[in-house]
């Protein structure tokens, strides 16, 4: 394959730093899910290490902030930057499969997550038990609280413009709840954002995503 038709990288990088928290984001949408992860909150560093690996988006976050307070910030300001970093990484779209469906089981807890590129961001997460939001999830540390997971994948759908439905249709253990939805985020990405040899130009009969 000559130079001038390799296909262009796919990268992002973005800082982002606020009165709260600083992130450092970088990623690949062409990597092999290799990930290095540091938000100071120890079970969404597992969540977004599940999240590059099924995905096959490599990626590397660095978060420091107000854990004193409790982890609400740095979380949803990291998947700010992702969300930023997805953007910017997607670029003009063309070339893309742009939709995803995936359905990931975690032994009693079985996720589905359907994602569009379209450019238009909307988020629907149903499904969850009603005791889910007050679940506090980690060991040691600042723990990760389950009404994070909604926002998590607002603020990463809001900043790469995607539409995203993640609905949970069944599970009982907290962990388990949330790690299915995050992989099934994650295939659903992994598809999604994956190049279609087949499509010519942007995947949108309006021309643009």
């Amino acid at each position: 394959m000559s130079e001038s038709s390799t296909p262009s990288s796919r990268t992002g990088s973005v800082t982002r730093v606020t009165s709260e928290s600083e992130v450092r984001v970088s990623l690949d949408l062409d990597g092999t899910g290799a990930s290095s992860i540091s938000t100071g909150v120890g079970f969404y560093d597992h969540m977004l290490t599940a999240l590059s690996k099924h995905s096959l988006i490599d990626l590397e976050v660095a978060t420091t902030g107000d854990l004193h307070i409790d982890g609400h910030h740095s979380i949803e300001d990291t998947a700010i930057a992702i969300g930023q970093a997805l953007g910017q990484a997607l670029g003009d779209k063309r070339g893309i499969t742009r939709y995803g469906d995936a359905m990931v089981p975690l032994d009693e807890a079985l996720a589905q997550c359907v994602v569009d590129v379209a450019g238009r961001p909307w988020v629907s997460c149903s499904g969850e038990p009603e005791g889910q939001v007050y679940a506090l999830i980690g060991g040691s540390g600042v723990p990760y609280a389950g009404s994070m997971t909604r926002h998590v994948v607002e603020s990463l759908a809001m900043n790469a413009g995607l539409c995203v439905h993640l609905r949970l249709l069944a599970g009982r253990d907290p962990h388990h709840i949330v790690e299915a939805q995050f992989k099934a985020l994650a295939r659903a990405l992994r598809t999604a954002v994956s190049r279609d040899p087949r499509v010519q130009g942007v995947p949108s009969t309006k021309g643009s995503l």
